[in-house]
């Protein structure tokens, strides 16, 4: 093999240039919903476009309009059009925070992770672990309800309850008001810092984290999973007892109705709240809703003269 054939192609910025990735390439690509080994080709195929080239090193811009070539004459218009559209997050003057909530089981977990994949985001913070780091600085005696399980808090619950209150959700709203605290922290330490960041967990129930705080600091997005089928939801234990250690499935089905009955009032608020509802039935089309869900509330965040074809832009190009 020759020396050329193994060069590294780099890609100019401002101030530096920076090797190519078809890695860090195909994760990009993969937000338009293309398949990863199809994007891993489109990735490769645009490495080939870039060493034809030669000198001199290519800007990032030319970089793109590469991509957004090869992707029309590989897979096709839609996922060039996808692209593009998702290279305009890049002109986000503010941290994209995106909240994943949701009952118990209904695969927030995976999304999210398959999320943060697709946009290149490195920080998936699940709120359970914020629940860990509270436990241990605050005594079962001082908050009693973050000392077990979001659908088994209602036990914990130690204030007499009105005849009509229903304690399961008294003790799951307990807990979630609770980590709500720390999971406005790490979203301030997110803006602090200009760090994406992916917040996943059953106690990010709508209205209880004031996102509106936030704002100019971050672009937080925030949605619901929730699985309608109860059939469907309770296999998601079954299947989780067979992948996952130490995780027994015959505990979260002891709880199901408490779990269904969370999906419920979280179901409700989200409504209240306008927070987007997404059904997790397919996880392959649920991705690609969550995506969408993710680009649209954020593309509004972004300053109307960087969006390409809207009057603002226009007249400050003039």
């Amino acid at each position: 093999m020759t020396n050329t054939a193994q060069r590294h192609v780099n890609v100019s910025g401002q101030e530096y240039g920076l090797p190519y990735s078809k890695g860090l390439m195909a994760s990009r690509i993969m937000a338009t919903g293309l398949a990863p080994a199809r994007a891993f080709h489109v990735a490769e195929v645009v490495e080939g476009r870039l060493r034809a080239l030669g000198e001199p090193v290519p800007t990032g811009a030319e970089l793109t309009d590469i991509v957004l070539d090869v992707l029309q004459r590989e897979v096709g218009e839609r996922y060039a059009t996808s692209f593009a559209k998702w290279q305009l997050l890049a002109k986000l003057d503010r941290p994209l925070v995106i909240l994943v909530g949701g009952a118990t089981g209904v695969g927030k977990s995976t999304i999210a992770t398959l999320l943060a994949n697709r946009l290149g985001i490195t920080r998936v913070i699940p709120t359970d672990a914020v629940r860990e780091v509270m436990r241990a600085m605050f005594s079962k005696e001082i908050m009693p309800t973050i000392h077990t399980s979001s659908f088994d808090a209602a036990r914990l619950v130690r204030h007499p309850l009105p005849r009509s209150a229903d304690p399961v959700l008294i003790g799951f709203g307990e807990q979630a008001s609770a980590v709500a605290v720390g999971v406005e922290a790490l979203i301030s330490r997110a803006a602090d810092e200009g760090t994406d960041l992916i917040l996943e967990g059953a106690h990010l129930v709508p209205g209880f984290v004031e996102r509106s705080q936030f704002e100019g600091r971050a672009v937080v997005v925030s949605l619901l999973v929730t699985v309608d089928d109860e059939d469907l939801h309770r296999s998601h234990f079954l299947i989780r007892a067979h992948e996952v250690r130490n995780r027994p499935s015959e505990r979260y089905l002891d709880y199901f109705d408490n779990i269904r009955k969370q999906q419920k009032y979280v179901k409700s608020l989200a409504l209240e709240h306008g927070v987007p509802i997404v059904p997790s039935n397919n996880l392959d089309v649920t991705l690609a809703q969550v995506i969408d869900l993710v680009f649209n509330q954020a593309i509004e965040a972004i300053p109307q003269h960087a969006v390409p074809g809207t009057a603002a832009s226009k007249q400050g190009a003039r």
